[in-house]
C-alpha cells in the first residue's frame, strides 16, 4: 500500500492518525528497550531512524536456540491453523501469539534470550499461518474435484509458492520498511513490536500489556467459541433495520470482538474511515442498486455469474455473486498502480544490491540494512523456476502450456507480492482469496486458448493458483516481520534466511495435515454414499466452482471487473488511497465497522493526549497503543485456543450456552454493552493518572 499512499497517506504526526508508541520519553527501567520518538513518525529532512539495537551492536540473533523454538512453534501452529481454516474458513494469525510465547521462553534459559532472537523465533513461527492460508484456499479443491494429488505434489505447491513469496519480497524490503518510514500504519508489525519491546521493559507497561492481553483473550475466546453472547451483530430485531434489510437489502453487520477493534486503533482514524467506506459503498449502494434493478426482472431470470434470480437473493448472495468481482477488479487495478509507482525504488534496491555484489564488502550497507546477496536471490528464483517447470512437465502438457504456466506463476507471484505487502502494511488484511480468484480466471482464459481442459486443465490451473496464493500470503506476512525487525534493529539478511526454514517446516506440516484430514473428512459438500464428516473449506469451494465453470467454457464477468477498475482509477484521480478503499469493497462490513470503531477511539484518545500535552500527554498516547496491541495479541491468543478445541471430538458450540443466547434482542444488546465496556476500558486506562 506504500506506493499508493504517498503524501496523502496516514500522517503519524497528526493527532487523528496512528499515534506513536509513547516511547517518545526515555524509559528509566531499561533505556535500551525504548523505541525512539520517531519510530512511528515520518522523518524530517536529514533525519534518520536509529533502532533499539544499533547497527554496530553485537547481540545473539541467528542462534540454534532461536531456530529450534521457531520451527517447533511453526509446526504446532501449522497443524492447528490448517484444521481451523478448513473447518470454519478462518486460520490463525500466529505472529502475535508466538511473539508472546517467545518472551516467555526467554526466561527459561540461564542466558535470557535476546530481543533479536525473539524476532527470529517469531519470524520462523509466523510462516505457519501464511503458508497454511495459501494451502487451504486451493489444495482442498483438488480433493473435491477427485484429482487426488500425490503427497509430494501437495507439499511442493506450498513450498514453491512460499519460496517465491520470500524471494520476490526481498527487493521490496527497503522500500516498504525503510523508504516509507512513518507513512504506513503496519498494524500487525506495530503490535508485534510493542509486545517484544514491552516484554523487554517489564514494569508497569508490561503489566498493562499483559492485562489487556488477558482481557482480550478471555473476551474473544468466549465470544467466538461458545454460545455465550453474539459475536456477529445485525440488529435485525429492530423493525426499521429489519425492514431495510428485507425491502432494500441494506444490511448492517458488526463483528464485536476485541482483536478487530485493536486493529482499528492501530490503523488510526483516517485509514479506518477509508477502509470502512469501501464496505459502506458495497452494503448501502452497490448491493441495494443491484437488487433494485434485479428485483424488477422476471422472477425466474438469472444474470451471470449467479445461478439464481437476483430477486430471490439475500444481501450476502448478491455480494458473493456480483460485488466480490467488483472488489477483485478494484484491488487488482490498485495493485497495478502500486507496482508502477514503486518501480523506481524497486529498481534502486536492485541497483544497491548489484553495487554491493560488484564492489564486495567495501560497499556493503550497515548491518540493519543488509539483505542476502542479489546473486542468491537470482539463483533462488532460477532454481524455483526450474523446479516448477519440472512439476508442470510431469503433468504431461505441451511445451507451450508448460511455458505459459511457468510464466503465469512467476508473473502473478511477483505482482501480488507487492499487492499483499501494500495491503498488510496498511490494513493488516491480505486480499488472498480475491487475488487467487483473479489468478484462476486469467489462467483459465489464457490456457483454454491453448487446448488445456478437463481434469489435467483443472489440476494445472489449481496448482498455479496454489503457488500464487501461498506466495502472496507469505510475502504479506513477511513484510510484517521485516518492518518489526527494522524498528528493533534486526539484520534483514538473517530474517530472510530463516524465513526459508519456516516456509519449509510449514509447507511439510501443512501438506501432511491436509492429506491426513482428506482421509478422515470430506471437503466442501457431502458426496453421495460417503459417511465421513464434512470440513467446509469455504475458500477452496469457491476456487473449485470457478475452475469448473471456466473449464466448462462459461463466460467471464468482465464488466464487473471493469467497474472495480474504474472505481480505483477515480480514487487515484482524486488522490485518495485506492488500495485501502478497494479492500473495503471486497471485505464484509462486519469486519470493517469494528475497525472504524477502533479508529474513532484512537482519535479521541489522541485528542486527549494533545490537549493534555507534555510528558503526561505522551504517556496517554503510549498507553493507548500498548492497550490496543494487547487487544490484538489477546484476541489472537483467544482465537488460537478456541480454534484448537475443534481438534477434540467432544467440542461443540453449545457446550456453554447462556439462557439469553437465542434471544437476539437480549443477546445482541449484551454484546453491544460488552464491546462498549471494552472501549471504555481502553479509554480509562489510557487517560488514567499514573501513581507517582
Amino acid at each position: 500500500m506504500a506506493s499508493l499512499l504517498g503524501a496523502s497517506g496516514p500522517d503519524r504526526a497528526a493527532p487523528d492518525k496512528l499515534p506513536g508508541t509513547g516511547d517518545d520519553e526515555p524509559m528509566t527501567e531499561n533505556e535500551t528497550s525504548s523505541l525512539p520518538e520517531n519510530a512511528y513518525l515520518p522523518l524530517k529532512p536529514g533525519e534518520s531512524y536509529q533502532p533499539i539495537i544499533p547497527a554496530a551492536a553485537k547481540e545473539p540473533e541467528l542462534t540454534l536456540r532461536a531456530v529450534v523454538w521457531g520451527v517447533l512453534l511453526c509446526v504446532i501452529f501449522s497443524v492447528a491453523s490448517a484444521y481451523s481454516g478448513l473447518k470454519v474458513g478462518q486460520g490463525m494469525e500466529a505472529a502475535i501469539p508466538i511473539s508472546i510465547l517467545a518472551i516467555g521462553l526467554a526466561r527459561v534459559y540461564k542466558r535470557r534470550t535476546s530481543l533479536l532472537e525473539n524476532v527470529i523465533i517469531t519470524g520462523i513461527g509466523a510462516a505457519s499461518g501464511s503458508v497454511v492460508a495459501g494451502a487451504i484456499f486451493t489444495i482442498p479443491a483438488l480433493y473435491t474435484l477427485h484429482l487426488d494429488p500425490h503427497p509430494v505434489q501437495t507439499i511442493f505447491i506450498c513450498l514453491a509458492g512460499g519460496c517465491l513469496g520470500v524471494l520476490f519480497l526481498i527487493p521490496l524490503r527497503r522500500y516498504f520498511a525503510r523508504e516509507m518510514h512513518g507513512q504506513l500504519p503496519f498494524p500487525e508489525a506495530t503490535a508485534i513490536t510493542e509486545v517484544l519491546v514491552t516484554g523487554e521493559k517489564g514494569g508497569s507497561q508490561a503489566r498493562l500489556l499483559l492485562q489487556a492481553t488477558a482481557i482480550a483473550a478471555v473476551y474473544d475466546f468466549f465470544a467466538s467459541t461458545f454460545q455465550v453472547w453474539k459475536e456477529h451483530l445485525d440488529f435485525q430485531f429492530v423493525p426499521v433495520i429489519r425492514s431495510l434489510a428485507e425491502r432494500g437489502r441494506m444490511v448492517f453487520k458488526f463483528d464485536a470482538i476485541s482483536f478487530i477493534m485493536g486493529l482499528g486503533y492501530v490503523m488510526g482514524l483516517r485509514s479506518s474511515m477509508i477502509f470502512c467506506a469501501g464496505s459502506i459503498l458495497t452494503s448501502f449502494v452497490l448491493v441495494p442498486l443491484i437488487w433494485y434493478f434485479g428485483s424488477h426482472f422476471d422472477i425466474n431470470a438469472t444474470v451471470y455469474p449467479a445461478t439464481i434470480p437476483i430477486a430471490q437473493m439475500t444481501a450476502a448472495e448478491i455480494i458473493r455473486n456480483y460485488v466480490r468481482f467488483i472488489g477483485v477488479g478494484a484491488i487488482a487495478t490498485a495493485g497495478i498502480i502500486g507496482i508502477l509507482k514503486s518501480l523506481r525504488v524497486v529498481a534502486g534496491s536492485f541497483g544497491i544490491a548489484l553495487r554491493t555484489f560488484r564492489h564486495g564488502e567495501a560497499a556493503a550497507p550497515e548491518r540493519t540494512d543488509r539483505d542476502i546477496s542479489i546473486i542468491s536471490i537470482l539463483l533462488g528464483v532460477v532454481v524455483s523456476s526450474l523446479a516448477v517447470a519440472i512439476f508442470f512437465g510431469r503433468l504431461q502438457v505441451s511445451w507451450t502450456v508448460l511455458a505459459l504456466g511457468l510464466a503465469l506463476t512467476l508473473l502473478f507471484s511477483f505482482f501480488f507480492t507487492s499487492v499483499a505487502a501494500n495491503a498488510i502494511a496498511t490494513t493488516a488484511n491480505n486480499p488472498a482469496s480475491g487475488m487467487t480468484m483473479l489468478t484462476i480466471i486469467i489462467s483459465c482464459v489464457v490456457l483454454l486458448n491453448f487446448g488445456l481442459s478437463g481434469d489435467t486443465g483443472m489440476f494445472f490451473v489449481m496448482a498455479i493458483a496454489g503457488m500464487v496464493c501461498t506466495a502472496l500470503c507469505v510475502s504479506g506476512q513477511f513484510i510484517t516481520d521485516l518492518k518489526a525487525g527494522y524498528w528493533l534493529g534486526s539484520t534483514p539478511a538473517a530474517q530472510e534466511k530463516v524465513k526459508f526454514i519456516g516456509v519449509i517446516a510449514a509447507a511439510i506440516t501443512a501438506g501432511l495435515t491436509i492429506i491426513l484430514l482428506a482421509h478422515v473428512y470430506q471437503f466442501g459438500e457431502a458426496a453421495p454414499g460417503d459417511a465421513r464428516q464434512i470440513l467446509a473449506a469455504p475458500q477452496a469451494s469457491i476456487m473449485k466452482a470457478l475452475v469448473v465453470g471456466f473449464m466448462s467454457h462459461q463466460q467471464v464477468a468482465y464488466m464487473l471487473f471493469g467497474i472495480g477498475a474504474i472505481i480505483t482509477l477515480v480514487l487515484e484521480m482524486l488522490g485518495k488511497s485506492s488500495m485501502v478503499f478497494a479492500l473495503g469493497i471486497y471485505l464484509p462490513l462486519d469486519l470493517t465497522s469494528p475497525v472504524l470503531a477502533g479508529g474513532i477511539l484512537s482519535h479521541l484518545i489522541n485528542k486527549r493526549s494533545e490537549k493534555t500535552g507534555g510528558e503526561k500527554g505522551t504517556r496517554i498516547r503510549e498507553r493507548g497503543v500498548i492497550l490496543a496491541s494487547g487487544l490484538m495479541a489477546g484476541g489472537a491468543l483467544g482465537g488460537v485456543f478456541g480454534a484448537s478445541l475443534h481438534l477434540f471430538p467432544w467440542y461443540r458450540e453449545n457446550l456453554i450456552t447462556t439462557p439469553f443466547y437465542g434471544n437476539d434482542p437480549v443477546s445482541q444488546s449484551v454484546s453491544v454493552l460488552l464491546f462498549a465496556g471494552l472501549c471504555f476500558y481502553v479509554w480509562f486506562y489510557s487517560v488514567k493518572k499514573e501513581k507517582v
